[in-house]
């Protein structure tokens, strides 16, 4: 028998989703006694979150393992949770003997027993998927930043065949309404202005998202909605109107086309062809013009030509994205996809997906540039560089720098006075700052 740690550090890669199970499994050692490690401290207690959508994504993590084991030959306690956990289960244990427990993300309500079952002398191992939510058994929501995330949904029905999501995270599932209502509330509460919220495939909630939206856009205190990751197959009327009636939903939407080539999709089994996609957002963007998109993009997936890929860059330059995610293709094993014909050279994705990224870099940049001139609202989320500057997020999630004396978590009126691909400069546009 050990003594209970003390001190805890969770370090969280990958999707926003991990981000929000991060603070979620740091509330609950805190709910136990424990502290957040000072920066540059040792930790008693080391959580990685992982995150399995890439290629050896398993290496890095037991990379990242290797890490912890410091000079004197000590080491704190190691847990190994979030997806990779998920796939390797007992596995890790013995891939690593510095591994001390393994939970996956539908289980990770129980991760302060499972570190008392260390401290007892065991190694457990919890990769259930149990059809209960695991939310009832976290702590409730206290205190937040200016904005925060809330995951709504989680799991995954689609079954792409490049994805490993339904297999590490499960089928779907939706949180009762009344629950995340309640959860909004206490973020609200504890600080935050704006919510995003979260989901595999978060616009497929039970109830309808736009009813969801409605309902948290009446809480008092909140001034900004925003939900990722949506499917277009699930992109209803309902929330689309949302986006033309409901104030506090902000004008950005994240929807991932991955190819522009019919083919691909098929062989994808994205279940959406490029012309229904582009449908939806054209629907989108009559009920709200200004609405800044932004997508994910596969390059090399098995059997793509010259042509399927010219198809990629067509709808980039249909869609005129205010931003985008792009990678090579990665096969996950355990996918159907890993097992198909017709790989694509290694320095044939590279050179397709540095054209791909000037492309994205192009329409980015027109973006940002036609907001120049434009008057708008910002929420200050951190301090720039320079002294005296502030950064806050837009409307269309780009970050805006202003020389100001606002504080973290204020809303300031800017006029936007120049463009970088990744960034804005603005000036304020009044003294008029909403605490």
């Amino acid at each position: 028998m050990t003594d209970l740690p003390k001190t805890y550090r969770v370090k969280s890669f990958g999707c926003q989703m991990n981000v929000y199970d991060g603070e979620r499994m740091a509330e609950l050692l805190g709910a136990q006694g424990m502290t957040a490690a000072a920066e540059g401290e040792d930790a008693d207690l080391v959580v990685l979150n992982t995150c399995h959508i890439r290629e050896k994504a398993a290496e890095k993590a037991y990379s990242d393992v290797g890490r912890l084991k410091r000079e004197d030959g000590s080491k704190p306690v190691i847990a190994l949770a979030g997806c990779v956990a998920q796939a390797e289960g007992a596995e890790a244990k013995n891939r690593s003997k510095l591994i001390d427990l393994v939970v996956g993300p539908q289980a990770y309500h129980r991760l302060p027993d499972m570190v008392a079952e260390v401290a007892a002398g065991q190694r457990p191992v919890d990769t259930d998927m149990p059809a209960i939510s695991k939310f009832g058994a976290l702590p409730a929501r206290k205190r937040s930043g200016p904005s925060a995330f809330l995951t709504v949904q989680e799991g995954c029905d689609k079954f792409c065949t490049y994805c490993v999501v339904p297999y590490t995270r499960g089928a779907e599932i939706s949180r009762p309404f009344s629950d995340v209502v309640a959860e909004a509330q206490a973020l609200v509460e504890g600080g935050a202005k704006e919510l995003t919220l979260l989901g595999q495939n978060v616009n497929a909630y039970d109830g309808g998202l736009d009813t969801l939206i409605r309902e948290i856009a009446r809480i008092d205190g909140l001034e900004r909605i925003r939900y990722t990751t949506s499917h277009p197959n699930d992109m209803t009327d309902g929330l689309i109107a949302a986006h033309a009636e409901v104030d506090k939903l902000m004008p950005y939407l994240h929807l991932p086309v991955q190819s522009g080539s019919d083919k691909i999709l098929k062989a994808m089994n994205r279940s959406h062809s490029a012309d229904s996609y582009l449908k939806v957002l054209d629907k989108m963007r009559v009920a709200r013009p200004d609405i800044a998109i932004s997508g994910d993009f596969i390059v090399g997936f098995p059997g793509e030509t010259e042509k399927d890929f010219e198809d990629t860059l067509a709808i980039v330059d249909a869609v005129g994205y205010a931003s985008a995610y792009s990678f090579k293709y990665s096969p996950r094993p355990g996918t159907p996809a890993a097992t198909m014909e017709g790989a694509v050279a290694q320095e044939v994705m590279d050179e397709r997906l540095q054209r791909l990224h000037a492309r994205l870099a192009e329409h980015s940049l027109a973006f940002n540039r036609a907001t120049i001139g434009k008057s708008t609202r910002i929420l200050i989320d951190r301090k720039g560089r320079l002294p005296g500057q502030m950064i806050g997020k837009s409307p269309w999630l780009q970050s805006v720098f202003v020389e100001t004396d606002a504080k973290i978590g204020d809303l300031v009126d800017v006029e936007i006075t120049h463009a970088l691909p990744n960034s804005m400069g603005g000036i304020l546009q009044r003294e008029k700052v909403t605490t």
